[in-house]
């Protein structure tokens, strides 16, 4: 059984997906999953359903970015180089991922399309608050990810962390994309902001809460209900797979912008093969030697 040092690699990739954007689309990959997620529940899709698909959409885009089925569409690349592109982009990333995940991913249905709730727009603008302390000053890293962006990398970690937990990877697919229901309407001031509220921050994160919810549909409500249960501590499977996925992208997040601004260009043309294979190879790394940009 694979445990969360193994998936690491595979979470710092999916977190990248705050990060992708293309033209003509609005928002990063995992904004739209978020959205994406959230319509498809409102449609009356299958919670279960969500999860692994909007988990292979995500796997999936950890390599190919925005380069997705329906843009390979657009160019004329048929059906089947279509799906099997897309298997060798999960193929390429999920050597630690649960076999039986990899499965129902594969058997999920694609998911139908609808409006998202009010609340999907309104976390997709409202920016997380960085790195806060009681009795210190705010460190901000630019630019911050927002929390949907936050909600959908949780909850795609969760599922692929859950068979680990021995953790129901819906339930801890649900719970993870709607544990910051309450930043919708409360603006994020971190942990330190949090401290400050006192005993008014659990009735005003609740009331905040509530008012989300109510956007729901009646049975989705419930369903997202019980699955919130699992955000109360990690004495559960599922409550610990939820607190690992959350704690691991709040941490990776920081340490994106950590690592970017620790490389080197060394590292870049050695390892990443910033300058790659082809047939102007040659010219271009002796252009670069001649100008002092490589030894």
């Amino acid at each position: 059984m694979t445990g969360p040092a193994d998936l690491l690699p595979l979470l710092r990739e999916l977190g990248d997906l705050k990060r992708v954007r293309s033209a003509g689309r609005e928002g990063s990959v995992a904004q739209r999953l978020f959205a994406r997620a959230w319509a498809a529940l409102c449609a009356g899709a299958p919670p279960e359903a969500v999860a692994h698909a909007t988990t292979r959409a995500a796997l999936s885009a950890s390599r190919l970015g925005d380069l997705d089925d329906a843009a390979m569409m657009k160019v004329g690349i048929p059906p089947e180089a279509r799906a099997a592109i897309m298997r060798e982009a999960i193929s390429s990333v999920s050597a630690a991922v649960d076999p039986g995940l990899l499965r129902a991913m594969a058997e999920a249905p694609e998911l139908p399309a609808g409006p998202p709730p009010p609340f999907v727009a309104l976390l997709a603008a409202q920016p997380r608050a960085g790195a806060t302390c009681p009795g210190r000053g705010r460190l901000m890293f630019e630019p911050p990810e927002n929390h949907a962006e936050h909600c959908l990398i949780t909850a795609v970690a969760g599922a692929v962390l859950a068979p680990a937990y021995a953790a129901d990877t819906t339930a801890v697919f649900l719970a993870a994309l709607s544990h910051h229901l309450h930043n919708a309407l409360l603006p994020d001031s971190g942990f330190a902001g949090e401290m400050l509220l006192g005993n008014w921050l659990e009735p005003a994160m609740d009331s905040a809460t509530s008012q989300a919810l109510a956007e729901l549909p009646e049975v989705l409500r419930a369903q997202v209900e019980v699955a919130r249960l699992l955000l109360r501590d990690a004495e559960t499977p599922g409550g610990r797979a939820f607190h690992a996925a959350d704690t691991l992208d709040r941490v990776l997040q920081m340490e994106h912008h950590l690592r970017a601004a620790g490389t080197t260009i060394g590292f870049l043309l050695r390892e990443m093969e910033l300058v790659h294979d082809g047939p102007v190879r040659p010219f271009q790394e002796g252009l670069l030697r001649e100008v002092g940009l490589a030894a």
